[in-house]
């Protein structure tokens, strides 16, 4: 076993023997650690394997369930609620979706967007209308407001 080794060291063959001895002659309390140890850690893998296997199907099925839901609509948010007797710069701005120091060209671009959603003739209300005209006129600082005809 030993080879070569036997004539430079006189002794190791009996040392060799010695520790080959208390190999075999460990306790039983040992072995039975070292095997749970070789049984386990095949089952720690594979538990492992398993819990990565459905976090991954989890994972599919809520991408899935993400690309498959309706699209939300991108559209602004206008002003919604009452309005107050006599229109506000605040309110004005509120209703053309806009700020209050707001350039007239933003001013009356925000009009006419919000017009062309809201026109009589396009079956849009007759009170809106004129409120959203009423808005544009307070923007622009044409009328201090309650200029609607309702």
């Amino acid at each position: 076993m030993l080879g070569k080794a036997q004539g430079l060291f006189p002794n190791s063959e009996a040392k060799a023997k010695s520790s080959e001895k208390a190999l075999n002659e460990t306790p039983n309390s040992e072995l039975r650690h070292d095997t749970f140890d070789a049984m386990a850690t095949p089952f720690l893998a594979g538990l492992a394997v398993a819990a990565t296997a459905l976090a991954g199907r989890y994972g599919i099925q809520a991408w899935h369930a993400f690309k498959t839901r309706p699209p939300k609509p991108r559209m602004r948010k206008f002003y919604e609620g009452g309005f107050q007797q006599t229109m506000t710069k605040r309110e004005a701005a509120l209703i053309l979706g806009i700020r209050e120091n707001a350039p007239a060209d933003k001013v009356k671009e925000a009009h006419r967007k919000v017009m062309v959603a809201n026109h009589p003739d396009a079956g849009g209300s007759h009170y809106l209308a004129s409120k959203i005209n009423e808005a544009k006129d307070v923007m622009l600082g044409k009328t201090k407001g309650s200029g609607s005809a309702f």
